[in-house]
C-alpha cells in the first residue's frame, strides 16, 4: 500500500510540475538513474528531475515541492566528491539551460553568471578580454558555478587567487519558502534581505560575536561548515562569501556576479624534485613568497611513468608568471636556484606544459585504482592543514593509514596545505565499512590537532558533516544549525548535508550491487571478472563531459554531439549500475532505459583511453547487447553488418552484379531491410579481393629472420585491396618478407569485431577460436602479425583475449599483433621511406588511439615529411554505427568536430589520410575527397612507382 501511495504522490508531483514549469520534468527511471550518484561515495534516489529554463522556473519548481513536502536538490555537473550533489527528492538539473553568461564586463572585472554555465566556458569568454576566473578544479572542463559556489571549490591557483568565496560578489538565490533575495557585501546587502532574514542574521551574530571571532581556524582552505565569520563586521558583513559553500543547503543559486583576475601574460613552469613526499611537503610553504602561481604536489606512486620529471620521489609543479617569456623563465630559474632539490627543470613550452598539467588533472581519476589494480574510493579526499604544518601531518595521516591497514596516494595543493588522496577502503563489507567508519573518526581528530580543517575544497557533504563537532565543537555547529533554520525552517533543500546529517557510512553507493559476479562473456581480466567491478570504475569525475575533446583525444564523441548525460560514458555507466542494482532499472539485461542509452555509444573505446580509470563502455555495451538480445530478434542492422564478414565472403562472386543494383531503386529497399540509413551509399565491392591477387603474384625474396605475417582483414580484402597491395610493395621495398596464412587456412580467419560490437559474442568467440586454431602455429616462433586495419587491429588485441581468457594461445596472438608503422620500425629499423614532403590531414582511427596507440604512425610520416597532425575525436562512422538507421545526424556531429572542417580548409595539394576503412568511408562520403592509408602514400612515393 505504502508503495502505491507513493507512486500516485509522484505522479501527482510530476503532474503538478510539468504544469508549472516550462523546462524538462521528468520521473521516468533513466533519467532518475542519471541522477542517483555524483563523484562521492554516496547514492540516493531522486523522485524526479527538473532542468529549469530560469529563475522563474525554479521558484514554480519551490512552489510545487513545497506544497507536497518534497526536498529539492539543486545540481550541477554533478563532479561533487562528498555526496551533496544527491538527494530523494527533486533534482534541478541546471545543466540543460541555466548555463549562460548574463554579462561580461571588462572594465569592471566582473561577469553575471547562471549556475550550470561551465567554467572553461566563462574562462574562454573572459581570456577575450585577457581575464579569467581565479578559482580552476581540475574537473574545469565540466564543472558549473553554481556547483564551485555551493562547495566554496578551489583549484591549482588557490595561491595566487584564492576560493570561490574571494571571487563571489553577488548571489541571487531563492529559498526554499520561495523569498527571492540578493546577497552581497556590506551592511547595505544585509539590510535589503526580507526582514525575518536579516533580523535573524542580526540576531544570530550579534548573540555569539565571541564564539564567531574564536571558533574558526585561520587555514588559507578552511572549507568546511558555513562561514559565519564573514558575516562579522570586521569582515565587512560578507553575506555572499557566507552563503558560498553552503552546499544548496540554504537557497538556491540563480545567477551569481564574479569577479574576473588577469593572469600574467607568459608562464613558466617548474617541476622541482624532492627525495620524498614528506620533503616536498615540508618545503612548499618555503616557496610561497616567491609569489607563485601554483604549488602543487605529486609523488612517484601517482605519477607513474610520467615522461620529463627530474630526479626524484616526490615533486613540486611551481607555475611562475611575468609580463614576458623571459620574465617568467627567469623568475622559474630564480626560484629553482633557491631551493633545495634533487634535480629541477623549467618548462616553458605550452604543449609539454598541459601534458604535465594533465597528470594532475586526471589524478582524481588515476589515484581510484592502486598500482595492483584495487580500487581506491574518496571519502578523505581534501582535508586542508597550515602550509606550515604540512610535512608533519602527511608523516602522521600514512601513519594513520598502516595503523588501519589501509593504503592511499597523497597528491594535491601542497602551497596551501590541502591533500587530496583516494584510499583502499572497502565498502562492499559490514567490516570494511565499519573500519571506514573508525578511520573516519580517528583522521578528524589528527586534522584538528594539526589546526586544519575537514574539507579544503570540495565540502562536507554526507562525507564529513558528521564530524564537523569534531573540528568546530558542539557549540559552533549548533550555531550551524540555527543558520540553517533561519533561511531553510521547513528543511526541504538539500536534508542530510552539513547540519543534522545523514551518517558517513549511509547510503553507500556500493550497498545495492551483487554479492556475487554476474555471468558474463568478457573475461574482464583488469576487474577479477567482475562486471560489478568494472563499472565500479567511473566514479563520477565526468571526463568524458568534456564539451571539446582536445587534440589528440577522443572520448566521448556521442555526449559532445548531443549534450545529454544519458549519451556520456559516466551516464551509460551510471545505468548500468543501476540495472545491477535493481531498485530503479528494474529490467535487469532487458532494461530498455540501458539499451536506449547504449545505442548512440559508437563503441570507439575512447574511454578505454581517455577516462582516467579505464571505463571501457565498448566492451560493456557489447556484453550488454548480447545478454539483451539473448533468445530474441534483434535489429535488421545487427544481421546485416555485425554478420559483414559472412555476405562479403558470399557476395564476392557476384560483386559486379551487386555493384550494379546498389545503383538501382532496388537499393533503398535492400538498406531498410537491412536496417541501414537512407542517406548511406552503399560502398562498392571489389571485382579482385586482395587475397586473389596475392595468390598470383610471385614471391619476393627477403634477408633471413625478415618475415612477417600479414593480416588479410576483411575491409581490407573485401573493400580496400589498394591498401593491401600498396603495404606489401612497402613492407617488401624496406626488406621484409611478406606472407599471408596459407590459403586453406585464410577462410577461418575473422577477428571477430563486427560480431563484438553488435554484441553477438557467441558468434565472434567461434570465429576467434577458429583464428586462433589457424595462427597459432605460425607464430609459435616470435613472428609478428601486421594488421593494416585498426580496428582489426584492435580486436585482435584486446577482444580475442577477453572473449578467450583461458587459451593461452589467445594472449600470445594479442602480443603479436603490430600497426604498419610499428611493423617498419620494428622489424626495419633503417629503412628510409620515401620522402612525400607535403601537408597531411586526416583522422586518426580511435580503435588505434584507444588501443594501439599512434607514436609510431606519427614518426613515420614524420619521417616521409608529411607534416601536420592528424584530427583527435572520432569520425563518426564508427564501422557500424554511422550505418545503422537511426545514427546519421550523430553521425556527421561527430565528423563536423575536427575531421570535416580539417578536410575543407586543407590547401590543395593536401594528403588527406586515414588508416581505418571506416574513417576513409565518412571523409569519402561527406566531403567527396578520397582519403587514404599510409601504406598507399608510400607506395606511391617509392622509386620505380
Amino acid at each position: 500500500m505504502a508503495d502505491r501511495t507513493e507512486t500516485r504522490g509522484t505522479r501527482e508531483l510530476v503532474r503538478e510540475l510539468t504544469a508549472a514549469v516550462r523546462g524538462e520534468v521528468s520521473a521516468a527511471a533513466g533519467d532518475r538513474a542519471l541522477m542517483t550518484m555524483d563523484a562521492s561515495n554516496y547514492r540516493r534516489v531522486p523522485r524526479a528531475v527538473v532542468a529549469p529554463r530560469d529563475a522563474e522556473d525554479v521558484a514554480a519548481a519551490l512552489r510545487v515541492c513545497r506544497g507536497h513536502g518534497v526536498p529539492v536538490v539543486p545540481r550541477g555537473g554533478g563532479t561533487s566528491i562528498a555526496g551533496q550533489a544527491t538527494g530523494v527528492g527533486v533534482v534541478l538539473d541546471f545543466t540543460r539551460h541555466m548555463r549562460r553568461i548574463v554579462a561580461l564586463d571588462p572594465e569592471a572585472g566582473t561577469a553575471v553568471v547562471q549556475p550550470g554555465l561551465v567554467l572553461d566556458d566563462l574562462r574562454a569568454a573572459a581570456a577575450a578580454h585577457g581575464l579569467t576566473f581565479g578559482p580552476d578544479p581540475s574537473t574545469h572542463s565540466r564543472c558549473t558555478l553554481g556547483g564551485m559556489i555551493g562547495n566554496n571549490s578551489c583549484g591549482s591557483h588557490s595561491v595566487a587567487w584564492g576560493t570561490t568565496a574571494d571571487s563571489v560578489r553577488e548571489l541571487e538565490m531563492l529559498t526554499y519558502g520561495g523569498e527571492r533575495l540578493r546577497a552581497g557585501r556590506g551592511t547595505a546587502a544585509l539590510d535589503a534581505l526580507p526582514q525575518r532574514l536579516r533580523d535573524g542574521v542580526r540576531a544570530l551574530v550579534d548573540g555569539d560575536l565571541a564564539l564567531l571571532r574564536t571558533g574558526y581556524p585561520d587555514l588559507p582552505r578552511r572549507i568546511s561548515g558555513y562561514a559565519l565569520d564573514a558575516l562579522l563586521p570586521e569582515q565587512g558583513t560578507d553575506l555572499a562569501r557566507a552563503l558560498t559553500g553552503s552546499e544548496g543547503t540554504l537557497g538556491v543559486l540563480t545567477e551569481a556576479t564574479v569577479a574576473l583576475v588577469r593572469p600574467p601574460a607568459a608562464k613558466a613552469l617548474a617541476v622541482l624534485g624532492y627525495a620524498d613526499e614528506s620533503a616536498a611537503a615540508e618545503a612548499a610553504h618555503t616557496l610561497l613568497p616567491y609569489r607563485p602561481l601554483t604549488v602543487e604536489g605529486m609523488a612517484a606512486d601517482l605519477v607513474g611513468s610520467a615522461a620529463g620529471l627530474p630526479k626524484g620521489g616526490a615533486w613540486l609543479f611551481v607555475e611562475m608568471g611575468g609580463e614576458t617569456p623571459g620574465e617568467a623563465l627567469a623568475r622559474a630559474e630564480e626560484l629553482c636556484r633557491s631551493a633545495a632539490t634533487t634535480g629541477h627543470t623549467v618548462v616553458t613550452d605550452p604543449a609539454r606544459q598541459r601534458a604535465l598539467w594533465r597528470v594532475r588533472e586526471d589524478a582524481s581519476g588515476t589515484a581510484t585504482r592502486m598500482p595492483d589494480g584495487s580500487e581506491a574510493w574518496p571519502g578523505w579526499e581534501d582535508c586542508a592543514v597550515p602550509p606550515p604544518r604540512l610535512g608533519a601531518y602527511l608523516r602522521d595521516f600514512r601513519a594513520l593509514l598502516a595503523q588501519h591497514g589501509l593504503r592511499g596516494t597523497p597528491y594535491g595543493h601542497f602551497g596551501d596545505g590541502c591533500i587530496h588522496v583516494r584510499i583502499d577502503f572497502d565498502l562492499l563489507t559490514a567490516p570494511g565499512i565499519r573500519r571506514f567508519r573508525e578511520f573516519s573518526g580517528d583522521l578528524a581528530e589528527l586534522v584538528v590537532a594539526h589546526g586544519g580543517s575537514l574539507s579544503g575544497e570540495h565540502g562536507d557533504g554526507q562525507a564529513r558533516a558528521e564530524l564537523l563537532p569534531t573540528m568546530y565543537g558542539p557549540e559552533l555547529v549548533g550555531l550551524f544549525g540555527r543558520f540553517k533554520d533561519l533561511w531553510d525552517p521547513a528543511g526541504g533543500l538539500n536534508p542530510g548535508m552539513l547540519v543534522r546529517p545523514d551518517r558517513l557510512d549511509e547510503n553507500l553507493r556500493f550497498a545495492p550491487l551483487p554479492k556475487r559476479p554476474v555471468d558474463v562473456e568478457f573475461g574482464y581480466p583488469h576487474d577479477g571478472g567482475d562486471f560489478s567491478a568494472a563499472v565500479r570504475r567511473c566514479v563520477g569525475v565526468a571526463k568524458c563531459r568534456n564539451a571539446a575533446p582536445g587534440p589528440s583525444a577522443v572520448m566521448c564523441p556521442s555526449y559532445r554531439a548531443t549534450g545529454e548525460e544519458r549519451h556520456s560514458t559516466r551516464g551509460r555507466a551510471r545505468l548500468l549500475h543501476e540495472m545491477l542494482a535493481g531498485e530503479v532499472v528494474t529490467d535487469g539485461w532487458r532494461s530498455e532505459e540501458v539499451r536506449d542509452a547504449l545505442d548512440l555509444c559508437l563503441s570507439c573505446k575512447g574511454c578505454r583511453s581517455d577516462c582516467p580509470v579505464g571505463v571501457d563502455m565498448a566492451t560493456y555495451k557489447a556484453e550488454f547487447l548480447h545478454h539483451h538480445y539473448a533468445g530474441r530478434l534483434r535489429p535488421a542492422a545487427h544481421y546485416s553488418m555485425g554478420r559483414l564478414p559472412r555476405w562479403l565472403r558470399a557476395a564476392a562472386p557476384v560483386a559486379p552484379l551487386l555493384n550494379a543494383l546498389a545503383r538501382t531503386p532496388l537499393a533503398a529497399a535492400g538498406k531498410r531491410l537491412g536496417g541501414i540509413a537512407p542517406q548511406r551509399a552503399i560502398p562498392e565491392l571489389v571485382t579482385e579481393p586482395f587475397v586473389r591477387w596475392w595468390a598470383k603474384r610471385a614471391p619476393v625474396p627477403a634477408p633471413e629472420g625478415a618475415a612477417l605475417l600479414l593480416w588479410p582483414d576483411t575491409f581490407t580484402n573485401y573493400l580496400a585491396p589498394e591498401a593491401g597491395r600498396a603495404a606489401v610493395r612497402v613492407l617488401e621495398a624496406a626488406g621484409l618478407s611478406v606472407r599471408l596464412p596459407p590459403a586453406q587456412r585464410r577462410r577461418s580467419l575473422c577477428c571477430g569485431l563486427t560480431y563484438v560490437s553488435t554484441g553477438q559474442l557467441d558468434q565472434a568467440r567461434a570465429v576467434m577460436r577458429r583464428t586462433v586454431d589457424a595462427l597459432a602455429p605460425l607464430l609459435a616462433d616470435g613472428t609478428p602479425l601486421t594488421v593494416l586495419e585498426p580496428s582489426c587491429a584492435a580486436a585482435l588485441r584486446t577482444d580475442l583475449p577477453e572473449l578467450l581468457p583461458d587459451d593461452p594461445r589467445a594472449a600470445r596472438l594479442a602480443a603479436s599483433v603490430r600497426t604498419f608503422a610499428q611493423t617498419l620500425e620494428e622489424r626495419a629499423p633503417g629503412w628510409e621511406p620515401p620522402r612525400v614532403d607535403r601537408p597531411a590531414v586526416g583522422q586518426t582511427h580511435c580503435h588505434q588511439h584507444a588501443v594501439l596507440g599512434e607514436a609510431a604512425e606519427q614518426r613515420l610520416r614524420e619521417r616521409a615529411g608529411l607534416a601536420g597532425g592528424l584530427s583527435g575525436g572520432c569520425c563518426g562512422l564508427a564501422g557500424n554505427f554511422g550505418f545503422e538507421r537511426g545514427h546519421y545526424d550523430v553521425s556527421v556531429a561527430c565528423a563536423e568536430e575536427q575531421l570535416l572542417p580539417s578536410v575543407r580548409q586543407a590547401a590543395p595539394g593536401t594528403e588527406v589520410l586515414a588508416d581505418g576503412f571506416s574513417c576513409r568511408t565518412q571523409i569519402g562520403q561527406l566531403t567527396g575527397r578520397r582519403a587514404r592509408h599510409l601504406a598507399e602514400v608510400l607506395a606511391e612515393a617509392l622509386p620505380g612507382a
